[in-house]
């Protein structure tokens, strides 16, 4: 297991962790954002992280590890790649999240979910709904960083590399926003939102 310490320490030299004003996926708003597919730029990252987070469910039998695109196509593999298991990922198609090209879930097949940082779990949601209505097994979820601080509640075991707590607000009670001095950004890109 990797300590509290050594995580940070690779989320700083990968410049994950970023401050200001951002909009999140969840709709919320953030004075910190973590820029998880920077961890998968560099495998020395990518490859220590996800080794602590397989080690965690190596004794729960995990047949297949799946995440939401695009954030964890690349943590599936490597998660997958230390289990010695098959990966694959769901995608949105027409705004809804899906398994496509070729990719299926057993029934009863033992799925570990993946996803590099969770706020409010939605896409781990939809991925979860997708293995149980395929007939397979949510054995646990598994991410990189729990904004949450331990909180999220799937219905199966969570497990993290680092549970963080980091603030985030409904748009409308943003403090950042009353203040307005730090624009909003939407992180991925350099354009304010609308």
């Amino acid at each position: 297991m990797l300590t509290k310490e050594r995580v940070i320490e690779i989320l700083k030299e990968a410049g994950v962790l970023q401050e200001g004003h951002f909009l999140l996926t969840s709709g919320r708003h953030s004075n910190k954002y973590l820029q998880c597919a920077k961890i998968f730029r560099n495998t020395k990252y990518s490859e220590e992280l996800c080794a602590d987070l397989a080690a965690q469910f190596k004794d729960d039998d995990i047949q297949l590890v799946i995440g939401p695109a695009l954030g964890a196509v690349q943590m599936a593999y490597e998660v997958s790649r230390h289990l010695g298991c098959e990966n694959f990922f769901t995608e949105r198609e027409d705004g809804v999240m899906t398994l496509r090209r070729g990719f299926s879930i057993q029934p009863g097949q033992r799925v570990l979910v993946v996803e590099d940082v969770v706020t409010t779990g939605g896409s781990v949601r939809e991925v979860i709904d997708i293995v149980k209505k395929a007939g397979g097994v949510v054995a646990g979820v598994g991410v990189v960083v729990d904004r949450t601080g331990g909180k999220i509640d799937f219905g199966v075991p969570v497990k993290s590399v680092i549970a963080m707590e980091v603030e985030s607000w409904e748009a409308d009670a943003c403090p950042l926003c009353k203040e307005g001095k730090i624009p909003l950004v939407k992180p991925g890109s350099r354009k304010q939102p609308k």
